[in-house]
């Protein structure tokens, strides 16, 4: 099946922000837009084959609630939004948002009124993947959690494939001939974190690649925290040949540890990353990284809600993002 375009997809053809495309798309007549950049924008989407519904008019909609642990901490909940929002409009649906801030006591409340407003279902949604407690009452709605699951497996839940993008991504370093690999990991309280390690290690295993801990960083997160330990691999008797980071911003550090050793990418170390954050793209060389597929996951849980069949029988179910193939890797350098 072919992936519908998104809005993160058009932004990065007509090289403006996800928030310009959505300005000029959803036709907001106010916002400071050259008519150059609407017209571009526009142009790409229809060379894309971008097809945006048109929502009801609120006095005659049906409506989905989406509740949201946080908006602002991480670029990822616009594709959440967004996600659900268009596969909602297909169907003659709204979403409301809600941010909860992970407040317990404004969660039970958000699904009151949900459930008081006669919504059709709710999208529970937390930015990073985990464990969550969810209101009880939830289990009186039609729900699915996004990007979370429940302990007792009570309601059905959607969640990336974090082993097997990772496993993905590794496996195009090996296939590239790599053998010295090390990982810039996440912190390891997450289960991305834990998860890509995982898809690391079954990698290299997957091809009799032995396991050195040495070549697995202290744990990261940011460009800064990216850049200090990527360094400390260079400082290694035997550094590697490249690394399989945990995010797009890890491998932006990585990028800047290389470039002040004087080390170039891919040439001397190949970097893989994680996520296919809009900087992504842009950087030199273009990353080779794997979606992160949370505008897949929002729609497929908005079709979930709107089918007929019985969502109480619990199921988790895990989406699988591609590799997106740059220029940031190539063979290791001959000795």
């Amino acid at each position: 099946m072919t992936k519908r375009p998104t809005m993160t997809d058009i932004a990065l053809a007509a090289g403006v922000s996800q928030a310009t495309v959505s300005l000029v798309l959803n036709e907001v007549s106010n916002a400071r837009v050259s008519s150059d950049t609407r017209a571009r924008v526009k142009e790409v989407a229809q060379s894309l084959g971008y097809a945006r519904k048109t929502a009801p008019r609120l006095t005659e909609a049906r409506l989905i609630g989406m509740l949201m642990d946080d908006v602002s901490s991480t670029p990822f909940a616009a594709p959440f939004i967004e996600g659900a929002r268009a596969e909602a409009a297909a169907h003659g649906v709204v979403v409301a948002v809600i941010c909860t801030g992970a407040d317990p006591a404004v969660e039970l409340a958000a699904v009151q009124m949900l459930q008081d407003a006669g919504a059709l279902g709710v999208l529970y949604t937390s930015l990073v993947t985990r464990l969550v407690t969810p209101p009880k009452l939830l289990g009186q709605m039609r729900a699915v959690l996004v990007n979370c699951h429940d302990r007792d497996h009570l309601l059905p839940s959607v969640t990336p494939g974090d082993v097997t993008g990772a496993f993905a991504a590794t496996s195009a370093l090996i296939a590239a001939g790599h053998r010295r690999i090390a990982h810039l990991p996440g912190e390891g309280w997450t289960e991305a974190a834990r998860d890509r390690l995982l898809g690391f290690r079954r990698a290299l295993a997957a091809q009799g690649i032995a396991f050195d801990p040495s070549l697995v960083s202290q744990p990261t997160w940011t460009v800064a925290s990216g850049r200090t330990q990527m360094a400390a691999l260079l400082d290694l008797p035997d550094p590697p040949t490249a690394v399989f980071c945990f995010n797009d911003r890890v491998a932006i550090g990585a990028y800047e540890a290389l470039t002040a050793r004087g080390l170039a990418v891919p040439q001397d170390v190949s970097v893989v990353g994680f996520d296919n954050d809009d900087l992504s793209a842009l950087m030199q060389p273009p990353l080779t990284t794997v979606v992160l597929p949370h505008d897949e996951m929002a729609r497929w849980s908005v079709t979930r809600l709107l089918e007929r069949s019985d969502l109480q029988a619990p199921f988790r179910i895990k989406i699988d993002g591609d590799l997106i193939t740059r220029k940031s890797v190539a063979p290791p350098r001959a000795i």
